[in-house]
């Protein structure tokens, strides 16, 4: 059966007509030469949404995270981030590819970790321990529903980090969910950390790319692993047109996205076959449970009715709301879902 909702990811989102015909008419060049015009507006953008004095756009947030690593860590550094984190479950092991890093996951709760955990998890001198080297955030925590860190949480881990000569990296994937939800400017996260991204091709609705911002002399250093990474793309300004458009028409609509992912969530709870806190889901994120059923037997019966979810655990599944999902569609998601529970 054809897809009629798709919840699986907010990386499925569509370019509007409106984007295709703006990202038809786009100025191109050479982006590895820096050349195309497009490309360099919009990494302009991105270094005054984010307060830093230079960016770089890229083809994925995977390799922003990694470039990021590479820049701040030399090979046996170790860098400490949440269990949950992304470079962790879903980078293929980059992390250990490339800048030859290891990791230290943190115990935080709904993928936020505290700085206690953090001063107990920084090395030593002792040179039979890696050195701690970075500090990364994911913001909004991916597997852990959404959750939007703090910002005095971040304020006072980002402190922490300076006192210990430590560098800081935000991946920021959802990170202008959280700008939506809580209304705090994505520069005033930014300015916490020593390098940050955002994500075009998810709430923005972009087909392609990341955006890395940081100070001139990083973002140097990172069109150096992108080289080495292959990264240059050409005449890349067809596809940054799609980021300059969602950046200038789709910011402030990411909130609809989070108040559908609310909705959801507290229509699930009245089914006696669903497991789910709605409180919990602070941005465009529901994971829930399902009882009589594995996630899997769930997610195959939903797309028999045309929706779609991603699988997490054997009992656990995830919803993402985007651009492409209007208030009608989670209805009719609701609808399915309390067919196939029997709720």
């Amino acid at each position: 059966m054809k897809l009629k909702v798709d919840l699986f990811s907010d990386t499925g989102t569509r370019p509007s007509k409106e984007m295709r015909e703006f990202m038809a008419k786009a100025e191109v060049g050479d982006e590895q030469l820096g050349e195309d015009p497009s490309v360099n507006r919009l990494n302009e953008m991105v270094a005054e949404l984010l307060g830093k004095e230079d960016a770089i756009y890229l083809p994925s947030g995977l390799m922003a995270n990694q470039i990021s690593f590479a820049v701040h860590c030399r090979p046996g550094d170790e860098i400490i981030m949440d269990k949950t984190a992304h470079p962790i479950h879903f980078e293929g092991g980059a992390v250990s590819v490339i800048s030859g890093a290891s990791i230290n996951p943190l115990d935080g709760e709904n993928g936020i970790f505290t700085t206690e955990q953090v001063i107990k998890a920084i090395r030593t001198s002792d040179y039979h321990h890696p050195r701690t080297r970075l500090i990364s955030i994911e913001q909004t925590s991916n597997l852990g529903g959404g959750t939007i860190w703090p910002l005095d949480v971040i304020e006072d881990i980002c402190q922490l980090a300076r006192e210990h000569n430590l560098k800081t990296h935000m991946d920021g994937a959802r990170l202008l969910n959280a700008v939506a939800a809580t209304g705090i400017p994505a520069s005033k996260y930014a300015e916490h950390f020593d390098s940050i991204w955002i994500d075009l091709s998810k709430g923005l609705g972009a087909p392609v790319g990341s955006v890395l911002a940081s100070s001139r002399d990083f973002i140097e250093e990172a069109r150096y692993w992108k080289q080495r990474l292959g990264g240059a793309m050409r005449q890349a300004g067809i596809i940054a047109a799609g980021g300059i458009y969602a950046l200038k028409h789709n910011l402030e609509r990411l909130q609809e996205d989070n108040d559908n992912a609310r909705y959801l969530a507290e229509e699930m709870a009245r089914l006696k076959n669903i497991e789910i806190d709605p409180e919990t889901v602070e941005t465009n994120i529901v994971i829930f449970k399902v009882k009589g059923l594995t996630a899997e037997q769930f997610s195959k019966e939903l797309i028999k009715r045309g929706v779609r979810v991603s699988i997490i655990a054997k009992d656990t599944l995830r919803a993402v709301t985007h651009l492409d999902v209007n208030r009608q569609d989670i209805d009719y998601a609701l609808t399915v879902i309390k067919e196939v529970t029997g709720s």
